[in-house]
């Protein structure tokens, strides 16, 4: 039974499409014999590869945990269309990157007279807001932001055809600050708008750390949806499984803590707090449950803060690495590695359940945390972040046009952003990732803190220089003994006596294999 129950985990495992037919075919290659009398091939009896799995199974796992870790570089393609992530899928994969990240999909509050600005003033010839389509009006398939249902399914069928997965950006905490601009239909789905909502769901949250006003309060003036509420868990999910038909391989649930945990304290609406295991297909709700859970990859964006119950999420799901982001953009800022510690993930979770970045749409937008560091700084702590070994790396694309004077540059929703995705640099930190997977890291640093050196074994380097200084740079390095030549910029750099030697301008970085 043990040897037929795995060999259906690992069948089950490839028939979601994760791998293309002859990826599948040097897996299972030792399992395919051809005889010489028939001249045919044909597959062993199925006790037998369930014999030979077995026997196999430590080369397997290790290839199959090294594909996925392969699959972890994302672009978010920030307020793109899925017109211009589909005109640009080639670049994107090209680049690197496993998945790609699309703004929130869903149908939306048209707010500013459906104005296509990313963020408008009083006053401006274009009026719009980035947030609108963060403010759902129901849970179906395209808005007058991004797209259309056909618009996105052709989006899935270009990152398919290029290797790429979509993961979409949802949001089932809250509807629209207007909440009477929800549509009928998801009214009708939860019997009556008086059901979309929890008992305490249009009280303001005051106490951010008391996990039942976090999960059952009204954020930002946003009414909280019950999505404990066994009629709206089947609406979404429809929602969620239309997505995963169309090509959707990934989600991104915003505001993820404040949707609570079975642990978390109930609202009066609610029975159970079992929103968590349906969403990631644990359980079924009135029959339904989410397609392909095996082959979604799902994170969700737990800010850290006080009481916010990161172990228990991480049960679920990936997390999103705020802390780590912090510290990263510090260091950054100092030109210092010793200005933050960068050698903690910040995180209780496992690292590799740990979605990293140098900045978010939120540091992005909202304050501005990020947004006065160069897109040199940004460029240096993603090379920083990408040839690590643990978490997955996510890649902000600002704006088109945007500077550090204009941080919303052309200022425009549903425009391509500014050509830093598919920079050298990032490119060859993307490619480095995907020719290191599962080696081990050593992270070190000069004595000035200027210069950071991420060694994968004995495979290959990443030296970043985090300071608007040249660097001379000699540090121990684990590579054999020869002359590298930079992905990047065809520099030269000498290993020898266990030591690495060359220099690196302002805010470069040098990747070596």
């Amino acid at each position: 039974m043990a040897s037929l129950t795995y060999c259906h985990k690992v069948m089950d495992f490839f028939r979601h499409d994760r791998f293309p037919d002859w990826k599948i075919l040097s897996y299972f290659a030792p399992l395919i014999i051809k005889s010489k009398r028939m001249k045919t091939r044909f597959i062993l009896t199925s006790a037998l590869i369930g014999a030979s799995l077995i026997s196999n199974f430590q080369s397997v796992a290790r290839t199959l945990a090294t594909d996925r870790e392969k699959d972890r570089t994302i672009l978010h393609a920030w307020s793109w269309s899925f017109d211009t992530i589909a005109a640009n899928m080639a670049d994107i994969a090209k680049a690197g990157y496993g998945y790609v990240q699309t703004s929130p999909a869903q149908a939306c509050y048209v707010g500013d007279g459906g104005g296509m600005a990313l963020f408008s003033e009083p006053g401006d010839s274009v009026q719009g807001k980035w947030y609108y389509y963060y403010q759902p009006t129901d849970w179906t398939i395209g808005n007058y932001m991004l797209g259309d249902r056909n618009a996105f399914k052709a989006m899935c069928d270009s990152a398919a055809a290029y290797g790429v997965k979509v993961i979409v950006d949802v949001l089932p905490n809250h509807t629209a600050i207007d909440h009477k601009a929800v549509l009928p239909g998801l009214d009708n789905a939860v019997g009556g708008h008086e059901n979309l909502y929890h008992a305490n769901g249009f009280t303001p949250i005051t106490q951010w750390n008391d996990r039942y006003e976090c999960t059952t309060g009204e954020m930002g003036g946003l009414p909280d949806v019950n999505t404990e509420n066994p009629d709206f868990q089947y609406y979404y999910m429809q929602y969620v499984n239309d997505l995963i038909n169309l090509g959707a391989r990934g989600f991104r649930y915003d505001t993820a803590k404040h949707i609570g945990l079975p642990s978390d304290p109930l609202d009066a609406k609610s029975a159970q707090n079992d929103f968590w295991p349906i969403a990631i297909g644990q359980k079924a709700v009135k029959g339904l449950s989410m397609l392909m859970p095996d082959s979604i990859f799902i994170y969700g964006e737990v800010l850290q803060d006080k009481n916010v119950k990161e172990l228990e999420y991480s049960e679920y799901m990936d997390l999103t690495a705020s802390s780590y982001g912090h510290e990263l953009r510090t260091a950054l800022e100092k030109g210092d590695y010793r200005a933050a510690d960068l050698a903690d993930w910040h995180h209780p979770a496992a690292p590799e359940r740990l979605v990293t970045w140098v900045e978010s749409h939120d540091t992005y937008c909202n304050a501005h945390e990020s947004a006065g560091l160069t897109d040199e700084q940004i460029r240096m702590g993603w090379v920083f972040l990408t040839s690590r070994a643990k978490g997955t790396p996510l890649f902000f694309s600002r704006p088109a046009g945007s500077t550090r004077q204009n941080f919303w540059g052309n200022n425009r929703i549903g425009a391509r952003g500014n050509d830093e995705f598919k920079h050298p640099e990032v490119v060859a930190a993307n490619l480095f990732r995907t020719a290191m997977a599962g080696e081990p890291e050593a992270v070190i640093s000069s004595k000035n803190g200027a210069v950071l050196l991420v060694a994968r074994g004995d495979k290959g380097a990443a030296i970043i220089n985090i300071s608007d200084k040249p660097q001379k740079v000699d540090l121990p390095c684990t590579l054999s003994p020869d002359t590298y030549v930079d992905r990047s910029t065809g520099a030269t750099w000498i290993v020898e006596s266990g030591r690495i030697r060359g220099s690196l301008p302002p805010l470069t970085s040098a990747i070596i294999y």
